[in-house]
């Protein structure tokens, strides 16, 4: 399975433009060689590199396993027109939310998980209860990350 953004190079800065420095749009991401099995898609996207711990930015699941990724600039919505669903970010909202550091450099890792079957059907998880929900469902993952240093940290 791959995972891969048109915006960025992993390993690499995350453009401005996804970040709460420019329009904290939600960022495009593609993925190939999904299992031929898998009925669904999950991904989380977060940061370990937050100061009071691991800060969430994106759950979005029930993704159809035919879905070759995410466009950019998705509506924070709990159910999207294909039915994926979104979850709760660390800000306790619906949705994206970009990038925005306190200070320093901090990773921002994209989680993708290929499912035999979506265990959670119910939009507004957090990432805690999407993981528990996965559990003995997951096929495969991959995961890729991108950086963001806010200017003048």
């Amino acid at each position: 399975m791959k995972l891969f953004s048109p915006a960025f190079q992993e390993k690499s800065p995350i453009p401005d433009k996804y970040t709460c420095d420019g329009r904290d749009i939600s960022i495009p991401l593609n993925w190939q060689d999904i299992p031929a099995q898998a009925h669904s898609l999950a991904l989380i996207m977060d940061d370990p590199d937050a100061p009071g711990g691991t800060w969430v930015h994106w759950v979005i699941y029930n993704i159809p396993a035919d879905c070759p990724g995410l466009p950019e600039n998705l509506p924070g919505v709990e159910i999207l027109p294909d039915g994926s669903l979104q979850g709760l970010n660390s800000w306790k909202r619906i949705g994206y939310g970009g990038p925005c550091p306190p200070g320093g450099t901090h990773r921002y890792f994209f989680k993708l998980y290929a499912l035999r079957q979506m265990p959670a059907p119910a939009p507004g998880l957090t990432k805690m209860e999407l993981l528990a929900s996965l559990q003995g469902h997951i096929i495969e993952q991959v995961e890729i990350y991108g950086t963001y240093r806010r200017s003048g940290t």
